[in-house]
Protein backbone atom coordinates (compact mmCIF):
# COMPACT_ATOMS: atom_id res chain seq x y z
CA UNK A 1 0.00 0.00 0.00
CA UNK A 2 1.35 3.44 -0.90
CA UNK A 3 0.85 6.69 0.98
CA UNK A 4 3.02 9.08 -0.97
CA UNK A 5 0.09 11.46 -1.47
CA UNK A 6 -0.95 11.47 2.19
CA UNK A 7 0.57 13.96 4.60
CA UNK A 8 1.92 12.56 7.84
CA UNK A 9 1.50 13.47 11.52
CA UNK A 10 -1.38 15.85 10.85
CA UNK A 11 -2.90 14.98 14.24
CA UNK A 12 -0.17 17.14 15.79
CA UNK A 13 -0.41 19.95 13.26
CA UNK A 14 -3.41 21.13 11.24
CA UNK A 15 -5.76 18.50 12.71
CA UNK A 16 -4.67 19.03 16.33
CA UNK A 17 -7.93 20.89 17.01
CA UNK A 18 -9.66 17.49 16.86
CA UNK A 19 -7.62 15.97 19.69
CA UNK A 20 -10.21 16.49 22.50
CA UNK A 21 -12.70 14.53 20.38
CA UNK A 22 -10.27 11.82 19.27
CA UNK A 23 -9.11 10.95 22.78
CA UNK A 24 -11.05 12.76 25.55
CA UNK A 25 -9.39 13.31 28.95
CA UNK A 26 -11.97 11.09 30.66
CA UNK A 27 -10.65 8.12 28.65
CA UNK A 28 -7.38 8.31 30.60
CA UNK A 29 -8.78 8.24 34.12
CA UNK A 30 -8.57 4.50 34.66
CA UNK A 31 -5.08 4.20 33.24
CA UNK A 32 -3.86 7.18 35.24
CA UNK A 33 -4.70 5.29 38.44
CA UNK A 34 -1.96 2.77 37.48
CA UNK A 35 0.55 5.58 36.93
CA UNK A 36 -0.30 7.08 40.31
CA UNK A 37 0.01 3.70 42.03
CA UNK A 38 3.42 3.12 40.41
CA UNK A 39 4.65 6.57 41.40
CA UNK A 40 3.46 6.20 44.98
CA UNK A 41 5.03 2.76 45.29
CA UNK A 42 8.43 4.20 44.35
CA UNK A 43 8.31 7.76 45.68
CA UNK A 44 6.01 7.46 48.67
CA UNK A 45 3.66 10.21 49.85
CA UNK A 46 4.16 13.89 49.10
CA UNK A 47 3.78 16.30 46.24
CA UNK A 48 6.67 15.17 44.04
CA UNK A 49 7.74 16.97 40.86
CA UNK A 50 7.22 15.12 37.57
CA UNK A 51 8.64 15.73 34.10
CA UNK A 52 6.48 14.39 31.27
CA UNK A 53 8.19 14.09 27.90
CA UNK A 54 5.89 13.99 24.87
CA UNK A 55 2.93 15.25 26.88
CA UNK A 56 0.76 15.85 23.81
CA UNK A 57 -2.59 17.29 24.80
CA UNK A 58 -1.94 16.57 28.46
CA UNK A 59 -4.88 14.23 28.93
CA UNK A 60 -3.10 11.59 31.01
CA UNK A 61 -1.24 14.27 32.95
CA UNK A 62 -4.52 16.01 33.84
CA UNK A 63 -5.33 13.10 36.18
CA UNK A 64 -1.97 13.41 37.98
CA UNK A 65 -1.78 17.12 38.73
CA UNK A 66 -4.04 16.96 41.78
CA UNK A 67 -1.35 14.92 43.52
CA UNK A 68 1.91 16.02 41.82
CA UNK A 69 3.62 19.12 40.45
CA UNK A 70 4.66 18.83 36.82
CA UNK A 71 6.69 20.17 33.93
CA UNK A 72 5.67 19.10 30.42
CA UNK A 73 7.59 18.91 27.15
CA UNK A 74 6.37 18.24 23.60
CA UNK A 75 7.49 18.90 20.03
CA UNK A 76 4.06 20.11 18.91
CA UNK A 77 3.09 23.64 19.87
CA UNK A 78 -0.45 22.89 18.70
CA UNK A 79 -0.76 20.01 21.16
CA UNK A 80 0.80 22.06 23.95
CA UNK A 81 -2.00 24.60 23.49
CA UNK A 82 -4.46 21.89 24.55
CA UNK A 83 -2.35 20.86 27.52
CA UNK A 84 -1.90 24.44 28.71
CA UNK A 85 -5.68 24.90 28.77
CA UNK A 86 -6.24 21.61 30.56
CA UNK A 87 -3.25 21.91 32.94
CA UNK A 88 -2.83 25.66 33.58
CA UNK A 89 -0.53 25.19 36.60
CA UNK A 90 1.98 23.08 34.65
CA UNK A 91 5.10 24.56 33.05
CA UNK A 92 5.05 23.74 29.32
CA UNK A 93 8.12 23.69 27.06
CA UNK A 94 8.74 22.83 23.41
CA UNK A 95 11.41 20.18 22.99
CA UNK A 96 12.48 16.79 21.63
CA UNK A 97 12.57 13.95 24.16
CA UNK A 98 15.73 12.59 22.54
CA UNK A 99 17.80 15.71 23.11
CA UNK A 100 16.23 18.21 25.50
CA UNK A 101 18.26 19.11 28.58
CA UNK A 102 16.62 21.33 31.20
CA UNK A 103 19.56 21.19 33.64
CA UNK A 104 17.15 20.27 36.40
CA UNK A 105 16.42 17.08 38.32
CA UNK A 106 12.95 15.68 38.90
CA UNK A 107 11.52 13.00 41.15
CA UNK A 108 10.06 11.17 38.15
CA UNK A 109 10.16 11.25 34.35
CA UNK A 110 7.12 10.00 32.46
CA UNK A 111 6.59 9.12 28.82
CA UNK A 112 3.16 7.97 27.73
CA UNK A 113 2.49 6.66 24.21
CA UNK A 114 4.61 9.40 22.61
CA UNK A 115 7.43 6.89 23.00
CA UNK A 116 5.85 5.11 20.01
CA UNK A 117 7.47 7.69 17.73
CA UNK A 118 10.94 6.47 18.60
CA UNK A 119 11.67 4.41 15.48
CA UNK A 120 15.14 2.99 16.12
CA UNK A 121 17.32 1.73 18.92
CA UNK A 122 19.29 4.98 18.70
CA UNK A 123 16.04 6.90 19.31
CA UNK A 124 15.24 4.76 22.35
CA UNK A 125 18.75 5.07 23.77
CA UNK A 126 18.78 8.85 23.33
CA UNK A 127 15.42 9.11 25.06
CA UNK A 128 16.50 6.90 27.95
CA UNK A 129 19.60 9.10 28.38
CA UNK A 130 17.31 12.12 28.54
CA UNK A 131 15.26 10.48 31.28
CA UNK A 132 18.39 9.57 33.24
CA UNK A 133 19.79 13.09 32.89
CA UNK A 134 16.68 14.56 34.54
CA UNK A 135 16.37 12.20 37.49
CA UNK A 136 17.77 12.72 40.94
CA UNK A 137 18.77 9.94 43.38
CA UNK A 138 15.81 7.66 44.00
CA UNK A 139 14.05 8.93 40.90
CA UNK A 140 11.68 6.82 38.84
CA UNK A 141 11.17 6.62 35.08
CA UNK A 142 7.86 5.27 33.73
CA UNK A 143 7.30 4.59 30.03
CA UNK A 144 4.32 2.98 28.30
CA UNK A 145 4.51 2.01 24.61
CA UNK A 146 1.22 1.16 22.94
CA UNK A 147 2.63 -1.87 21.16
CA UNK A 148 5.31 -4.51 21.57
CA UNK A 149 6.22 -7.08 18.93
CA UNK A 150 4.91 -10.07 20.86
CA UNK A 151 1.32 -8.82 21.06
CA UNK A 152 0.96 -6.59 17.99
CA UNK A 153 -2.04 -7.49 15.81
CA UNK A 154 -1.86 -6.41 12.20
CA UNK A 155 -4.93 -4.79 10.63
CA UNK A 156 -7.11 -4.22 13.71
CA UNK A 157 -9.47 -1.28 13.11
CA UNK A 158 -10.38 1.12 15.91
CA UNK A 159 -13.32 3.50 15.52
CA UNK A 160 -14.66 6.35 17.59
CA UNK A 161 -17.39 9.01 17.30
CA UNK A 162 -17.71 12.24 19.27
CA UNK A 163 -19.58 15.55 19.15
CA UNK A 164 -18.50 18.79 20.77
CA UNK A 165 -19.54 22.42 20.31
CA UNK A 166 -21.16 21.84 16.93
CA UNK A 167 -18.28 19.72 15.66
CA UNK A 168 -18.86 16.03 14.86
CA UNK A 169 -16.04 13.55 14.30
CA UNK A 170 -16.04 9.94 13.19
CA UNK A 171 -12.51 8.58 13.54
CA UNK A 172 -11.05 5.32 12.25
CA UNK A 173 -7.53 4.03 12.77
CA UNK A 174 -5.67 0.88 11.79
CA UNK A 175 -2.08 -0.27 12.26
CA UNK A 176 -0.24 -2.64 9.97
CA UNK A 177 3.31 -3.86 9.44
CA UNK A 178 4.54 -3.43 5.84
CA UNK A 179 7.95 -4.94 6.66
CA UNK A 180 8.14 -7.33 9.62
CA UNK A 181 11.93 -7.33 9.31
CA UNK A 182 12.29 -3.71 10.48
CA UNK A 183 11.40 -1.93 13.73
CA UNK A 184 8.44 0.14 12.52
CA UNK A 185 4.76 -0.19 11.75
CA UNK A 186 2.38 2.24 10.08
CA UNK A 187 -0.86 3.75 11.30
CA UNK A 188 -3.48 5.06 8.88
CA UNK A 189 -6.14 7.41 10.22
CA UNK A 190 -9.37 8.57 8.61
CA UNK A 191 -11.25 11.61 9.95
CA UNK A 192 -14.86 12.21 8.89
CA UNK A 193 -15.56 15.78 10.06
CA UNK A 194 -18.95 17.46 10.06
CA UNK A 195 -19.30 21.15 10.89
CA UNK A 196 -21.74 23.88 9.82
CA UNK A 197 -23.54 21.53 7.47
CA UNK A 198 -20.37 20.53 5.62
CA UNK A 199 -18.61 17.17 5.66
CA UNK A 200 -14.92 16.64 4.94
CA UNK A 201 -12.73 13.56 4.97
CA UNK A 202 -9.09 13.87 5.99
CA UNK A 203 -6.32 11.24 5.93
CA UNK A 204 -3.28 10.98 8.16
CA UNK A 205 -0.32 8.59 8.30
CA UNK A 206 2.01 7.90 11.22
CA UNK A 207 5.09 5.68 11.37
CA UNK A 208 5.71 4.29 14.86
CA UNK A 209 8.26 2.02 16.48
CA UNK A 210 7.73 -1.63 17.33
CA UNK A 211 10.20 -3.54 19.52
CA UNK A 212 10.12 -6.79 21.51
CA UNK A 213 9.64 -6.57 25.25
CA UNK A 214 13.11 -8.05 25.70
CA UNK A 215 14.51 -5.05 23.81
CA UNK A 216 12.67 -2.60 26.05
CA UNK A 217 13.94 -4.28 29.19
CA UNK A 218 17.45 -4.76 27.81
CA UNK A 219 17.86 -1.16 26.66
CA UNK A 220 16.42 0.27 29.89
CA UNK A 221 18.75 -1.93 31.91
CA UNK A 222 21.72 -0.84 29.81
CA UNK A 223 20.74 2.79 30.46
CA UNK A 224 21.15 2.25 34.21
CA UNK A 225 17.61 1.34 35.26
CA UNK A 226 16.18 -1.50 37.28
CA UNK A 227 12.99 -2.45 35.40
CA UNK A 228 9.65 -3.72 36.68
CA UNK A 229 6.78 -4.55 34.31
CA UNK A 230 3.30 -3.48 35.47
CA UNK A 231 0.46 -4.81 33.25
CA UNK A 232 -2.31 -2.34 32.43
CA UNK A 233 -5.04 -4.90 33.02
CA UNK A 234 -8.49 -4.11 31.60
CA UNK A 235 -7.50 -0.57 30.58
CA UNK A 236 -9.21 0.52 27.32
CA UNK A 237 -6.92 0.76 24.29
CA UNK A 238 -4.40 -1.60 22.70
CA UNK A 239 -4.28 -4.98 24.41
CA UNK A 240 -1.44 -6.32 26.55
CA UNK A 241 0.00 -2.91 27.35
CA UNK A 242 2.46 -2.50 30.20
CA UNK A 243 4.06 0.21 32.22
CA UNK A 244 7.82 -0.17 32.41
CA UNK A 245 8.53 1.18 35.90
CA UNK A 246 12.23 1.94 36.21
CA UNK A 247 14.39 2.86 39.20
CA UNK A 248 17.89 4.27 38.91
CA UNK A 249 20.69 1.78 39.47
CA UNK A 250 23.45 4.11 38.27
CA UNK A 251 24.01 7.88 38.35
CA UNK A 252 26.51 7.79 35.50
CA UNK A 253 24.48 8.85 32.48
CA UNK A 254 25.83 10.16 29.19
CA UNK A 255 24.38 13.51 28.14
Amino acid sequence: MRFKDIRSLRMYDDLAYLWPLISPPADYEEEASFWIAALRSKLGPGRHHLLELGVGGGHNLSHLTAAFDATAVDLSEEMLKHSRQLNPDVEHLVGDMRSIRLNRRFDAVLIHDAIDYMLSLDDLRSTFRTAAAHLGPGGVFIVAPDYISESFQDGVVHSHHADRNGLSLTYLETQFDPDPADSTIESLMVYLIRKDGETTVELDRHVIGLFPQTTWIGELTAAGFNVEVMPLDDVPGPQNRNLFVCSRTSLNEST
